[in-house]
């Protein structure tokens, strides 16, 4: 049986950005997750149920997590037989990011609970049930990962991707004035070769 590689996109991505890696993994199928959960109780159902059954038709798979994407696939996947995970601006603290766009907005917890979801003047919502759930489900993450985040990422400081990545045990890599979203040319040739170097490292 061969390898596969699960692409999870991030925000506003598609799962057709996963043709960007086959030229990487050239050993493996790449699949795109084309998903519709927007909450992480969703993805949980959605992706175990996705991977399992992709799974069996593999002798091992690895997955390529993009910003919330790679959220998501933490909070749905623990547990599951995954090779090695490549994340890219991995959101992983998902509690920090929703306080920091109440406080930015001048919402409070008590509001939030008794509105149960406000909609922000940018265009995102606030919901005290993702809140919840976000605090009542901490991030347990044991697969051989990498990280690449760029250190001007706007959702997650450096510090804390650092204490993340040490908490689990994970290789990080740092790109020099990288933001969250890798699309320049130069960014993209950054991640290519961290991706190639990397898988080098695993063989």
């Amino acid at each position: 049986m061969g390898n596969a590689v699960i692409y999870i996109h991030g925000k506003g991505g598609s799962a057709a950005e996963a043709l960007h890696y086959e030229a990487l993994f050239p050993e493996c199928d790449v699949i795109g997750l084309d998903y519709v959960s927007q909450t992480p109780w969703e993805a949980k159902t959605e992706f175990s149920s996705f991977f399992d059954k992709t799974a069996v038709n593999y002798g091992g798979v690895s997955i390529i997590g993009n910003s919330i994407g790679a959220y998501f696939a933490m909070n749905a996947l623990s547990g599951k037989r995954i090779e090695r995970a490549y994340f890219i601006s991995p959101v992983v603290d998902m509690e920090s990011i929703i306080c920091g766009m109440m406080k930015m907005s001048g919402v409070s917890e008590t509001e939030l609970y008794e509105k149960s979801s406000i909609t922000l003047s940018f265009g995102e919502t606030l919901s005290w049930e993702y809140l919840s759930y976000v605090r009542e489900h901490p991030l347990h993450w044991d697969v051989p990962t990498y990280i690449l985040f760029g250190d001007r990422d706007e959702l997650t400081s450096p510090e804390t991707m650092l204490a993340f990545a040490a908490d689990i045990g994970a290789s990080l890599t740092v790109l020099k004035d990288g933001e969250h979203w890798f699309h320049t040319d130069e960014q993209m040739r950054f991640l290519d070769d961290w991706i190639i170097k990397t898988k080098k490292k695993g063989e």
